[in-house]
């Protein structure tokens, strides 16, 4: 889905942490406070008839038609099966290696190229339009939708309404139902049969409603931009957001390397951008020919730390981060399109021994990053940027392999200190 709303695993949505200490309990009574500065009491919360009608002045405000808001809203009411999903959040979550696994399987291999020969020529079209490849767009089909087979059963308007009333990151969920009405009014799609993920992404290419205004087309050229049940419109979709992000045409989105011994896994840092001569001339070799140019530029990705695969990833990458801001995910979409033109393995050793880290260990290890004065960020269970950072500091420390990765041993002498 592309990246207003990054989607597939919950753990990567950042979470409120409830500020229990945030201020410290009073050793004595305060004096008294003046009524003059005493804050104005909260506003009640508006009942759900209350929200619509103030929805209902937004919306025809923003240019909705009073008759189609009535007709879609009137019979709208929360879902308690979106509220519960929006606030799981699970505490384990797949290791990379489990979810390439079921993402690049050989059955969605073998379905994948049977529609890569099977809507060629449409998709030669699309490519020549927008310059992405076609291998490409068919792996996004096939991990968004399963190739169309499964756009999700909610409805779109009823997710985004129970989300914008109660959810959280309500401000983002009004947009994206606002953008939801106007598809609506455009004509592309009727209420009926807008139907989605819990969390109101779209389609065969699963776009939320703000990235389907700005970004679908009609490629069947029938008049509406039919996200649902036109494959050419779908795939046509993807590779305009794909183009509106950054996607280079000619160029590998990344491909698998091997390391020298000895090897400063420090760069392994999206920070330590460098051309792929360069990493050359540091002992970074492909396993197989690229067809890139030596002077591209390129990051160095161990999604397993030191121990499993090392992967140059180039700029396209990025883009495809645009469309789903998961590294698994992005990995995952490489490496079946690479396998939907020919069979690809990745050589290096995925450390399958590894046992993952569950949430409440990751927030404790932060906690423990902070209290031995890293600063790893907000203690939130995500391993973002900031946390590596950390981490490959106390590596460095303890003169380890600084790859940034988080491991069980490495919360275990943590707990030592």
């Amino acid at each position: 889905m592309p990246h207003q709303f990054p989607r597939r695993t919950l753990a990567l949505i950042p979470l409120i942490m409830l500020a229990a200490c945030a201020q410290a309990p009073a050793e004595s009574l305060p004096a008294p406070t003046p009524a003059s500065a005493v804050a104005p009491l909260a506003e009640p919360t508006p009942s759900f008839a209350q929200w619509r009608q103030t929805l209902r002045e937004e919306a025809l405000t923003s240019g909705i038609d009073a008759a189609l808001f009535d007709r879609v809203m009137a019979d709208i009411s929360p879902d308690p099966a979106v509220l519960k999903a929006d606030s799981s959040q699970p505490e384990f979550t797949r290791p990379v290696w489990e979810y390439l696994d079921g993402a690049v399987s050989g059955n969605r291999i073998g379905r994948g190229r049977v529609l890569l020969a099977q809507h060629h020529l449409m998709l030669q079209r699309i490519e020549q339009q927008y310059g992405v490849d076609a291998q490409i767009l068919v792996a996004i089909w096939g991990l968004e939708s399963n190739f169309g087979n499964n756009i999700g059963s909610h409805s779109v308007i009823r997710s985004l309404t129970t989300l914008a009333f109660e959810g959280r990151r309500q401000d983002f969920w009004r947009t994206q139902l606002l953008a939801a009405l106007q598809i609506l009014q455009q004509g592309d799609i009727s209420a009926e049969s807008m139907i989605g993920s819990w969390a109101g992404a779209m389609g065969q290419t699963q776009f939320m409603p703000t990235t389907y205004n700005q970004h679908a087309v009609d490629f069947d050229g029938d008049g509406r931009r039919d996200l649902w049940n036109s494959s050419s419109d779908a795939l046509a979709s993807a590779a305009h957001y794909l183009q509106a992000s950054g996607w280079q045409t000619g160029q590998p989105w990344g491909f698998e390397v091997r390391l020298p011994d000895h090897f400063d896994y420090s760069l392994a840092d999206p920070q330590e951008r460098r051309s792929l001569a360069e990493w050359a001339a540091l002992g970074v070799r492909p396993l197989v020919p690229t067809g890139a140019a030596a002077s591209a530029r390129a990051e160095l990705a161990l999604p397993a730390g030191h121990r499993g695969p090392a992967f140059l990833l180039l700029d396209n990458f990025r883009s495809i981060l645009r469309y789903n801001n998961s590294t698994s995910y992005a990995l995952a979409i490489g490496l079946l399109s690479d396998n939907l033109m020919r069979p690809t393995e990745v050589s290096g050793n995925w450390p399958r021994d590894e046992q993952q880290l569950g949430r409440s260990e990751r927030i404790e290890l932060q906690q423990l990053l902070t209290l031995n004065g890293f600063d790893p960020g907000p203690a939130d269970g995500i391993i973002g940027a900031n946390t590596r950072k950390a981490i490959r500091a106390l590596q460095l420390q303890l003169n380890w392999p600084a790859d940034g990765y988080p491991t069980r041993q490495l919360l275990l002498k943590l707990r030592q200190r």
